[in-house]
């Protein structure tokens, strides 16, 4: 695994661009970094892939675990929530995607950090523009990614013939996501409609959700996390009907940070955990203090011997938290990758890597490419 450096595409913003990136540069500050990429072996992309399959198998059974230990009051979750979750759990309802955070340097075992599994963004970057960067500036090598394909793949598996998009209605980046996979579900041969989750509706005479317009709602990926959708008007609405929504409810075991320390529980010493608890208590004086349902990177303390070393604001501050044994630095040429490593349809798809000079990976961090 190695950093490179180079001059970006004279016309890199067109480029990107032209495959739906917007939002390449927020702030002033680049998000979308081709002066540098990320180059792995075959025998790397390997080792992640099967890290990546083996973390999805860890997942399933924890959250088998978590159903038959009733962890619903560990995790945080109401008893409303918890019953749907378990019948979904039970139906079997199908997931479409999910990204694993992963802490690696080439060496050893990949560690998961979190699992992205009800909202992961960064789809579009991963899926479509680094790829069209790898095949304009490096048309010999490969790259990990049949994400594309495998959504493709993944949404025959829906009997519906109808699928609205949702996301807030004013949130960019959550959109472009949105927008891709609603154009995946168009080539994938069925009719995708987009609706801003603050106009879903209730229409008592069908019993059934609507769009702005007044059409019932089949089946809604949205782009919203399940805990907030918990906490909407609609909510007395969503039992018996969690059925109807991509991601489905049960990834709110998976998405929960305590469901890292049910992992490390269940498997303890496994090669591709970090030690979690919900306590400081026995991950000595170097570890991670994260809030249950935080996002972006929110409120996490990086704690080194004993000393706050990197700390990030946000606004769940007053959330429960768990804490996770510290991994030792990451560090290339002063930047501190992390790998998303995407799951598609249960499968290994591919990666995204973001960057940063801080170690802990937040909404401005960079993306950057790759290739093997």
């Amino acid at each position: 695994m190695q950093r490179l450096t180079h001059d970006p595409r004279p016309d890199w913003q067109a480029q990107v661009e032209s495959q739906g990136l917007t939002y390449h540069t927020i702030e002033g500050e680049i998000y979308w970094d081709e002066s540098a990429h990320y180059r792995f072996t075959s025998a790397q992309i390997e080792t992640l892939e099967q890290s990546t399959r083996t973390l999805q198998q860890l997942c399933i059974e924890g959250a088998e675990r978590a159903i038959r230990e009733d962890w619903r009051n560990r995790l945080c979750i109401s008893e409303a929530a918890w019953k749907e979750i378990m019948a979904s759990w039970e139906r079997d309802d199908l997931s479409l995607y999910g990204r694993f955070d992963l802490m690696w340097d080439g060496t050893g075992n990949p560690k998961l950090l979190e699992y992205n599994a009800d909202t992961p963004t960064g789809l579009l970057e991963a899926a479509v523009v680094q790829w069209q960067w790898l095949q304009q500036c490096h048309p010999q090598d490969d790259q990990f990614n049949s994400i594309h394909e495998q959504l493709l793949s993944a949404w025959r598996a829906w009997p519906e013939r109808r699928i609205h998009f949702s996301a807030q209605r004013d949130a960019e980046e959550d959109w472009r996501t949105v927008l891709y996979l609603q154009d995946t579900c168009q080539q994938a041969g069925k009719r995708a409609s987009d609706l801003a989750i603050e106009d879903l509706g209730w229409n008592p005479g069908l019993n059934r959700f609507v769009d702005a317009e007044g059409e019932p709602v089949e089946m809604l990926f949205k782009l919203y996390p399940w805990e907030w959708m918990w906490s909407e008007p609609f909510a007395n609405h969503l039992p018996g009907r969690c059925q109807n929504f991509i991601e489905p409810v049960w990834k709110m075991l998976w998405s929960n940070k305590a469901f890292l320390v049910l992992l490390w529980e269940h498997f303890e010493g496994h090669p591709n955990l970090l030690r979690a608890g919900f306590t400081p208590e026995g991950l000595g004086a170097s570890y991670a203090q994260k809030p249950l349902f935080g996002r972006e990177g929110s409120n996490v303390h990086l704690v080194e011997k004993g000393q706050i070393i990197e700390s990030s604001d946000g606004p769940w501050g007053k959330l429960p938290v768990v804490y996770q044994a510290l991994h030792p630095e990451v560090n290339f040429s002063g930047q501190h990758p992390v790998i998303g490593s995407w799951i598609i349809g249960g499968e290994p798809a591919g990666i995204g890597i973001r960057e940063d000079l801080s170690r802990i990976t937040a909404n401005s961090s960079r993306f950057i490419p790759h290739r093997f």
